[in-house]
């Protein structure tokens, strides 16, 4: 049995949700995840959305996700970021991970990106690998600098 591919739905956000905290976990991460459906649902199928997601089917059971958004670079213009590609682990090695960043890399084509971008942890051996041979080239020279919750307040506060 093959995959399909497609937007995801309003509905599909509980599988999405699932897929997600898998991914933290994955990521070391396990309890990272402070959003839910709602907020999914709220994000992505508003008025103002903030980001796309495409989802891979078996039959009729959600096994992956891919989530993107657009973003502004000053020096190419219109970019769009993967957030998130994840397949269940039990459907890995099925091209699944294939198709949904083909799925990316073809939405970014038709939104006329001037680039797609997304970050990879250093120790994710298979992804780096696969992102290698896809011709993505890797920024070796650039920090991923983030001000979290937290910090954001306490930084907020001081001014």
């Amino acid at each position: 049995m093959g995959f399909t591919i497609r937007k995801a739905q309003p509905a599909d956000m509980p599988a999405v949700l699932e897929l997600i905290t898998e991914l933290a976990v994955f990521e070391k991460e396990p309890d990272a995840v402070k959003i839910n459906a709602q907020t999914l649902v709220d994000s992505g199928f508003g008025e103002n959305r903030l980001f796309t997601c495409f989802v891979a089917t078996l039959g009729d059971k959600i096994v992956g996700m891919a989530l993107v958004y657009f973003r502004f670079s000053t020096w190419a213009g219109k970019s769009l970021h993967l957030e998130d590609l994840i397949v269940k682990q039990e459907h890995r090695g099925k091209g699944i991970g294939k198709g949904l960043y083909d799925q990316v890399m073809l939405y970014g084509a038709q939104e006329d990106v001037k680039r797609v971008e997304w970050v990879v942890l250093d120790w994710n051996k298979e992804a780096i690998d696969f992102y290698d041979r896809s011709g993505a080239q890797f920024l070796k020279d650039w920090y991923l600098v983030q001000m979290d919750d937290d910090r954001l307040k306490k930084y907020v506060k001081q001014l």
